[in-house]
């Protein structure tokens, strides 16, 4: 009796997050959906894994203490509501430098060490 022909599979491509990608048909080229796909999953990788800098923590402290003073500004009541909004919002921007910088690098050392412990799983819950 003459023998079936079996189908060839399709590889399983790994990332280095531990997730694993199938693509498919490898005869084709990938549609411009996949490939968006896949530059998304890439650049998300390269971002989380880029160790934090004291730039970014700066800068993300700016944003939040200009969201803060518009809010004092807005909230406050009395004749020097200005006063006490920038004074708040100096306050507010010494804490928040150091707090984003370490909670930054907490979290980053972490992703790293269960990347390095093999974490198969990817750093979000419920997926």
């Amino acid at each position: 009796m003459a023998q079936t022909k079996r189908r060839r599979r399709s590889k399983h491509r790994g990332t280095p997050a531990g997730t694993i990608e199938t693509r498919g048909r490898t005869g084709r080229p990938p549609s411009a959906e996949e490939r968006k796909k896949q530059t998304r999953a890439t650049t998300r990788e390269q971002r989380l894994n880029r160790p934090p800098t004291w730039r970014s923590s700066i800068t993300r402290a700016l944003i939040a203490a200009a969201i803060v003073f518009i809010f004092m500004i807005v909230v406050s009541k009395g004749k020097n509501r200005v006063v006490s909004a920038v004074a708040f919002t100096a306050v507010a921007l010494i804490i928040y430098i150091p707090a984003g910088y370490y909670l930054e690098l907490m979290l980053y050392r972490r992703r790293q060490r269960k990347q390095a412990a093999g974490g198969s799983r990817s750093g979000r819950a419920g997926k």
